[in-house]
């Protein structure tokens, strides 16, 4: 009788998947591509619903063509103006600004500051001297700073919340230039890769080396971002990618409650927080002002109008092309007409309109 059940089960799993190629066992997760097959709702939004204000993107255009297509891929989605996070300074810095320059009122360049001589006297002048400098040549912020725990880039060991950064800190608040910083990642990137981390497929890629003593913790890392907040309340601060806490808004939160100078943009997190989205619609609305658009994605079209349909739509359950990082389907939030106006582009007018 047993060896009879186990040939039915056995003809069974091949009628199952005589249509694929494989079976379950031999499938990789980094080769998963879920299609939903649910008769439900599907939305295309060609463009915004209201005008749209990027407060994170890079260099993605290498000459004056490419500036081009970029201009007329935003004119086609409703996308007003792109922020530049180029993270530079001295001649590449002003390369930069060359060739977005064309498009003032399309684009804005932001520098980095200049870690030379970190541990060597003098060092805050020397910084202060060449943010002066960007200032003048036409940067408009700072951007985007990072600290994955071993310390801010060409920084290893200086955080940044380090008292060698407090007068540099404080120089922007002069300088009216406000500063976009990364520090650490998700907490999938901290938890052990295993079959119980349902962030795997993209918290492997992005992996912290937790085993690293000159490696800050999750929470470690990101005090030294509370700490600097709060130490220089007059400097504009956001914090991007939801200051990594994506897995936990409600600690990015509770520091946005305690600290006016705190803000948060969105970028490269929207497959993050598209299975939670009754939770992100409240944390939306409750944050309505601290909050930014930011997409950090090659700026294709239908890249920025999947952010418009997760946003604006209450879509169910669809598999994005672009923000597919995980093998979690995507939601929409169905986020009200006076929210919607203040993330895409109200908060960040607030910002880069009152800078000196």
């Amino acid at each position: 009788m047993k060896s009879l059940f186990a040939a039915l089960a056995c003809f069974a799993a091949l009628n199952i998947f005589a249509e694929s190629p494989t079976t379950p066992d031999q499938v990789l997760l980094k080769e998963y591509r879920p299609k939903s097959i649910y008769h439900i709702p599907e939305t295309h939004i060609d463009k915004a619903k209201y005008p749209v204000i990027d407060m994170h993107t890079h260099i993605y255009a290498g000459d004056d063509d490419a500036v081009e297509k970029w201009v007329k891929t935003m004119d086609e989605v409703g996308l007003e103006k792109s922020i530049i996070l180029s993270g530079n300074v001295g001649e590449k810095l002003d390369t930069v600004i060359a060739r977005f320059g064309k498009y003032p009122k399309r684009f804005e360049v932001w520098c980095g500051i200049d870690n030379t001589g970190f541990d060597q006297p003098g060092f805050a002048e020397h910084a202060i001297r060449e943010l002066e400098r960007c200032k003048k040549a036409g940067a408009r912020g700072i951007g985007e700073l990072s600290d994955k725990g071993r310390g801010l880039s060409g920084a290893p060991g200086m955080h940044f919340d380090d008292p060698r950064m407090d007068p540099i800190l404080e120089k922007c608040a002069d300088l009216g230039l406000p500063i976009n910083v990364h520090i650490g990642e998700d907490q999938w990137m901290y938890e052990p890769m295993d079959l119980h981390n349902d962030g795997l497929m993209n918290g492997y890629t992005w992996r912290i080396a937790t085993k690293d003593t000159n490696v800050l913790s999750h929470d470690a890392v990101l005090a030294t971002l509370e700490n600097a907040v709060k130490k220089h309340p007059r400097t504009t601060i956001i914090a991007c990618h939801f200051a990594n806490c994506s897995a936990d808004l409600n600690r990015l939160g509770a520091m946005l409650d305690k600290y006016p100078n705190l803000h948060a943009d969105m970028a490269a997190r929207f497959t993050e927080i598209t299975p939670i989205p009754r939770f992100v619609k409240k944390f939306f609305t409750k944050y309505q002002d601290r909050l930014m658009y930011g997409t950090d994605n090659t700026p294709f079209a239908e890249m920025y109008r999947t952010s418009f349909r997760i946003l604006e739509t209450e879509d169910e359950h669809f598999y994005p092309v672009y923000f597919a990082k995980y093998h979690w389907p995507s939601h929409g939030f169905g986020l009200p007409d006076k929210v919607l106006k203040k993330i895409y582009r109200g908060n960040a007018l607030k910002i880069i309109e009152r800078k000196k």
